[in-house]
């Protein structure tokens, strides 16, 4: 009798494939005969609900950390505020993670189901999904910045940057743009980048070639990290908004969905509650013990991949808390702002700036009104966190929706959209 690892018994089996006793591996959909076909059945849908949850937390911590950029935290009075509020920074890396992890899922499904993988229909579903509102957002900065000063990019190399993906290495050389609104889109162009070679690694290399390349990827990201460290950066340094360091989340997330090809961990919800705390606590001595942040690190060469090992621990431990969370324990709402958390992103730097910056005035206002100016800041946050909602809802239903249709005739594994 095969005995099975420890580490079996915290996964579940469900919508997965499975492990007979003498260790084949048998799909538990039906693998129809190779074929190049794009169509699709219900039964081969892969969707994890608790993903789009993530998904939302992730856009959470990055809004409250980027609330700083209008309303500063003095540190010295506001320590654990101030610390806590930088941790906001990794959300980044979970939404990198948690990208690579549904991205190879997929793609393994579809190989396994039909013998191949449709690159040409892959790059379709990434263009469908991302570049409709990405370039509406970019270039509807670009045109607000020729009317409102540092509403949006005015250094043409910038616009040639974000058009052709490549706004991180911008940034990487000039430093963040003087338009808050463009900045977070740096981490699209990483995805991006992400997205152009993962289909070709996982048709030609298989699992094999996708988990060597992975480790590949994640010892150059220790690499540059050291490299970064030894030089000895004052103030901003690039090492944020670098791919190869950034990349180390992408080979965790392939990593992941090649160890569990499928499986859940089936934890109790006390031990996913410390999960999440565990995670945090990685995240917080990483930030403040070992220097890892996004905009000064100040890491020495030693502290440097201790530190960010530490941050990708933390976001492994926070997928893999929330991994497998019963439906039951998910708010709808959650769930609902996890699907429509990439306009959630894209739009929460504008409606900042539109409420703190451009609508100052309006805000105290209106705050004297309500004879709360003592709390204009957090009205401010309020509101633009309720306004950021509201743009990403009319995004999502009646911008996005239609391409997102159109996207369908090119899924082979269908997903939530």
């Amino acid at each position: 009798m095969k005995v099975r690892g420890w580490w079996y018994s915290y996964f579940s089996k469900k919508d997965v494939a499975h492990f007979p006793a003498g260790g084949t591996r048998i799909p538990t959909l039906a693998t129809p005969k190779p074929e190049r076909s794009l169509q699709h059945t219900a039964s081969n849908r892969y969707y994890r609900p608790e993903l789009d949850a993530l998904r939302f937390l992730a856009f959470l911590i990055v809004f409250i950390v980027h609330r700083m950029d209008f309303l500063p935290l003095d540190p010295a009075q506001h320590y654990w505020a101030y610390n806590l509020c930088l941790l906001g920074d990794f959300g980044v890396p979970v939404f990198f993670l948690l990208s690579a992890f549904l991205i190879t899922e997929l793609l393994m499904r579809e190989k396994d189901q039909v013998g191949t993988i449709n690159s040409g229909a892959f790059y379709m579903r990434r263009i469908l999904r991302i570049w409709p509102l990405y370039f509406a957002a970019f270039y509807g900065l670009v045109l607000f910045g020729h009317f409102v000063h540092s509403a949006g990019p005015r250094d043409p190399r910038s616009w040639l940057a974000f058009t052709f993906f490549v706004g991180n290495w911008y940034i990487c050389k000039f430093g963040w743009i003087h338009s808050y609104p463009v900045n977070p889109l740096w981490s699209i162009s990483v995805e991006e980048q992400f997205y152009i070679v993962i289909p070709l690694i996982a048709r030609f290399g298989g699992r094999k070639g996708l988990k060597i390349i992975s480790l590949g990827l994640m010892a150059v990201s220790y690499i540059c990290v050291i490299v970064y460290a030894r030089h000895g950066f004052h103030g901003f340094s690039s090492q944020w908004t670098n791919s190869f360091v950034e990349f180390q989340f992408f080979s965790a997330g392939v990593l992941l969905s090649l160890f569990l090809r499928g499986r859940v961990p089936d934890w109790h919800p006390v031990l996913r509650i410390l999960g999440i705390v565990g995670a945090i606590a990685c995240w917080f001595v990483a930030s403040v013990h070992f220097g890892v942040q996004a905009d000064t690190p100040q890491s020495t060469v030693l502290q440097a991949p201790i530190g960010w090992a530490l941050v990708l621990v933390g976001t492994a431990l926070l997928f893999l808390s929330l991994l497998g969370t019963p439906e039951r324990f998910l708010p709808r709402l959650v769930v609902y702002l996890g699907r429509i958390s990439y306009g959630l992103y894209v739009f929460h730097e504008l409606v900042y700036y539109l409420v703190f910056h451009l609508g100052k005035t309006w805000l105290t206002r209106f705050c004297e009104l309500l004879r709360l100016i003592g709390w204009r800041g957090g009205v401010g946050t309020i509101l633009s966190f309720l306004f950021t909602i509201l743009v990403a809802h009319l995004s999502y239903q009646f911008y996005e929706r239609p391409f997102l249709r159109l996207k369908r005739r090119f899924t082979i594994v269908p997903s939530r959209d």
